[in-house]
């Protein structure tokens, strides 16, 4: 008994002290956090000029986290919000503490569309009389196009700007599949469909390639409409300029107007000195976008008790849950649920920066809400891509607005199964299979694809097509047979969308959200982000939690951002189950 009595004591112990140890260990983090965020508070000083540097990758939503350690540790992902760094110089432009603005970043991590939202908010900018000035030591195509916004732009004097046109390359795998035995078993409808196209030859179709052809000009002649005002040059020069590569230095970039002149980053400050009225021998007082931000000049402040709800579908649709980098239907039919719920929520925009997915979560997104629309109005901002499965639950809200240079329809399904019966036999692997019936085998990684097989998948892609056709056929009152003349997994810019009778309107967020205002016959209103997401608590004491957290801030790190981008791709490609909904390619316009 005395054992027993001083082993229970013991373990008693052990919990006691594990408590003891969990209440200090918490009092550090709250004591830690405190100290934390009195370093992290930003001020900002008289005469401060606002620094865009958009190296941060920028995303359309970035939920705040919630997860204790991610902050005391500086484990966040590096991103911002679209719409915050929107708000950041909305509000720049009546804050008195404010006198401009310096673009200086080394590239744009952002899309083409959320560009040009940018741009045109610092178009509304110089409307205060406020400066913008822009300097790089090396400018790509996307933060040329960006900067080419400012008053003026300055580059290093041994520097370049990449001015060139747009291009696409896209990898082909046949003959790679032939000489290895590793192929994809493919299933599709739509002649545009070329997500697959790579697995199935060796070369371009012409399809492909006329509308590539066709997007890529689209959003070409968009981005040089943009610059022609800026810098007040035609179209016209501007296909020369590029055609010629007249940026490719300094010297020939500044004899063709595409420039201010080139400097050294001191002199550039000094300049910046000038305009803010301070001597040579003072600092200058700049304070990053992301500080602002955090000041809480990120959002829009009001105090309307009526609202706007704007729910962000961002990433590839999945069948499940869905987390802050998937779409999934479980969490945005639990967003939808609440927004009805709530009765201060007038109306809902739905903003959509997705390439598809599965097409049964797209269609399961899309029943909620059009039950959602019964009680409120709908409206639906497309961003860079609302491609394919983003199409399909885009294309039956009151109001579709897109931007110019969003991707968009791919209205077209496939399925793609991998396939080893080759490479199997050519190294003396042989699969058997035994079954109850005739279809209960199904499919095998090491037999070839059987007819039987092919047919049931078939006729699940074409019903497929068909449904998603008669959804947008009902959804935008146009004929089956229009929706598949425009359809067939062909994507396009929301310009051509437009023309076509995709979208309602070309705009942006800002847009559709007055728009959803409009419609709710409501005028003073305050917009409230979903879907929310929540970390359980203990999730933050699992084994390796704080590794997670860091995961893909550490391969960035490794990687590079391009060869990151790379993986995520590969990824997702092999992550893809079910008949796919998704935009014929994965593509990153250079």
């Amino acid at each position: 008994m005395t054992f027993l009595r001083e082993l229970l004591a013991a373990i008693l112990g052990v919990f006691i002290a594990m408590a003891i140890m969990f209440v200090v260990f918490m009092l550090f983090v709250s004591a830690a956090a405190s100290t934390f965020g009195e370093d992290k508070k930003v001020v900002v000083n008289n005469n401060s000029i606002l620094e865009l540097n958009l190296e941060d990758e920028i995303k359309d939503y970035v939920p705040k986290e919630d997860d204790p350690f991610a902050e005391l540790f500086d484990f966040e992902p590096k991103q911002l919000q679209l719409q915050e760094v929107l708000n950041a110089i909305e509000n720049a432009k009546t804050d008195d503490n404010i006198k401009g603005i310096s673009i200086n970043t080394s590239w744009v991590n952002a899309g083409i569309s959320q560009a040009q939202a940018i741009r045109n908010k610092l178009l509304e900018f110089k409307e205060s009389g406020k400066f913008i000035m822009a300097y790089a030591d090396v400018y790509d195509q996307k933060n040329y196009y960006v900067s080419s916004v400012a008053d003026s732009v300055f580059v290093n004097p041994v520097g370049e700007i990449e001015f060139k046109g747009l291009a696409s390359e896209i990898l082909y795998f046949k003959d790679f599949e032939d000489k290895t035995g590793v192929k994809m078993e493919v299933i599709r409808h739509g002649k545009y469909k070329s997500a697959v196209e790579p697995f199935l030859d060796n070369k371009m179709s012409e399809a492909n390639r006329e509308q590539i052809t066709s997007f890529l000009n689209s959003i070409w002649n968009e981005v040089v409409e943009d610059i022609s005002v800026s810098r007040n040059k035609t179209a016209k020069e501007l296909n020369i300029i590029a055609d010629s590569l007249f940026t490719r230095n300094p010297e020939l970039a500044l004899q063709h107007n595409m420039i201010d002149g080139s400097l050294y980053r001191d002199e550039y400050n000094g300049k910046l000195k000038l305009l803010t009225g301070i001597s040579e021998d003072d600092e200058l007082e700049v304070v990053s976008v992301g500080d602002y931000i955090s000041t809480g000049k990120g959002r829009i402040k009001s105090t309307a008790s009526d609202k706007i709800a704007v729910l962000y579908a961002q990433g590839d649709i999945i069948y499940g849950e869905g987390d802050k980098e998937y779409i999934g239907q479980e969490k945005m039919i639990e967003a939808l649920q609440k927004i009805r719920k709530d009765n201060s929520i007038k109306a809902v925009v739905l903003r959509v920066n997705s390439p598809g997915g599965s097409a049964l979560a797209s269609d399961l997104i899309l029943r909620e809400l059009e039950l959602t629309k019964k009680d409120k109005p709908l409206v639906v901002s497309m961003g860079n891509y609302a491609a394919s499965g983003g199409y399909y639950i885009s294309c039956n809200a009151d109001k579709i607005i897109a931007e110019p240079t969003t991707i968009t329809g791919s209205i077209g399904v496939f399925g793609m199964i991998p396939n080893i019966s080759k490479l199997a036999d050519n190294i003396g692997i042989n699969g058997e299979q035994v079954g109850t019936n005739a279809q209960s085998v199904g499919y095998s990684l090491f037999e070839p694809m059987s007819k039987d097989f092919e047919r049931v998948t078939q006729e699940s892609v074409e019903n497929i097509y068909t449904t998603f056709v008669s959804r947008v056929a009902n959804g935008r009152n146009l004929t089956t047979s229009k929706v598949d003349s425009i359809g067939q997994g062909r994507v396009w810019t929301g310009t051509e969308a437009l023309q076509i009778g995709l979208v309602d309107q070309l705009g942006s967020l800002e847009d559709a959200v007055e728009v959803a205002a409009e419609l709710a016959e409501v005028s003073d209103y305050r917009t409230t982000d979903y879907p929310r997401y929540k970390t359980d608590f203990k999730d933050s004491f699992k084994p390796f939690s704080f590794v997670k957290l860091s995961k893909e801030e550490i391969l960035k790190e490794e990687l590079g951002v391009e060869n990151y981008t790379i993986y995520k791709n590969l990824k997702h490609f092999s992550q893809l189950k079910g008949i796919q909904a998704r935009m014929p390619f994965i593509m990153e316009i250079k």
